[in-house]
């Protein structure tokens, strides 16, 4: 069985930084391109962030580079999205996903998703 999971999610202070993880279960997540996504209430998802199977390489939306930072352990099947000085429009639920390629900073023809994490970022 295909498994994402999602976890490191909470509630944080305008400035303040979480790591989220993705571990994967099932597959291979370096076989994968791999995808960070959030959701806010009353919008649309959006892409966060994507690592590109085999090279790694990454690529986030422009709103959001110098603050996220996406990487991949390999080792431990598990990808995670380092994010800094944290805003309250950042407040969402963040997905990661796994697909076949990168468009940017949306992965598609997404085979499976995680259950979502909160992040809050609130004074």
């Amino acid at each position: 069985q295909l498994q994402l999971v999602e976890s490191g999610g909470g509630l944080v202070q305008p400035g303040g930084s979480l790591k989220l993880s993705c571990a994967a279960s099932g597959f291979t997540l370096d076989d994968y391109a791999i995808g960070w996504f959030r959701q806010a209430p009353g919008k649309e998802r959006e892409g966060v962030s994507c690592i590109s199977r085999g090279d790694g390489s990454t690529h986030y939306a422009d709103s959001l580079k110098g603050r996220f930072t996406f990487s991949r352990d390999n080792a431990k099947n598990t990808v995670y999205l380092q994010m800094n000085s944290l805003k309250s429009e950042d407040t969402a639920v963040y997905y990661c996903a796994a697909g076949l390629y990168c468009s940017g900073s949306r992965t598609t023809s997404r085979i499976v998703w995680g259950q979502g994490t909160q992040v809050t970022v609130s004074s």
